[in-house]
């Protein structure tokens, strides 16, 4: 199944890394964006499946990020990601609001895959 995803990053390495990552196997990257409040631009105007959410961004952080997206009734799924582990979010990550939860070092069509259906342990509880 092809998704349209919109990568969210404030570094332009791993924005280009996972867009390559995600479109060889099989996503369509139907944007990018480098901080929250181009994200939120970005999923308004391009309406994607699935927004790749770093959690850490210089101006609103991804959870901050997820609630407006999810107050303003975007249907994309939120998947946050972040170079730090999973434990150092727990709480945060459990009312997130965003279907679960990836490490950058772990990215990968098939942990996106997970997530997006529930076959995942990192989907937040």
């Amino acid at each position: 199944m092809r998704r349209s995803v919109l990568i969210v990053d404030d570094h332009p390495g791993f924005r280009s890394w996972a867009r390559a990552l995600l479109e060889m196997q099989g996503y369509v990257v139907v944007g990018e964006a480098e901080d929250g409040g181009s994200a939120i631009a970005a999923a308004r105007a391009l309406q994607p499946e699935v927004v790749l959410l770093d959690i850490r961004l210089p101006d609103i952080d991804g959870f901050e990020v997820t609630r407006r997206l999810a107050r303003e009734g975007s249907e994309a799924t939120v998947v946050l990601v972040s170079s730090r582990d999973a434990a150092d979010y727990r709480g945060q990550l459990a009312y997130s609001g965003a279907r679960g939860f990836i490490a950058k070092a772990d990215l990968s069509a098939t942990a996106l895959e997970a997530v997006l259906t529930g076959e995942s342990g990192s989907a937040p509880s």
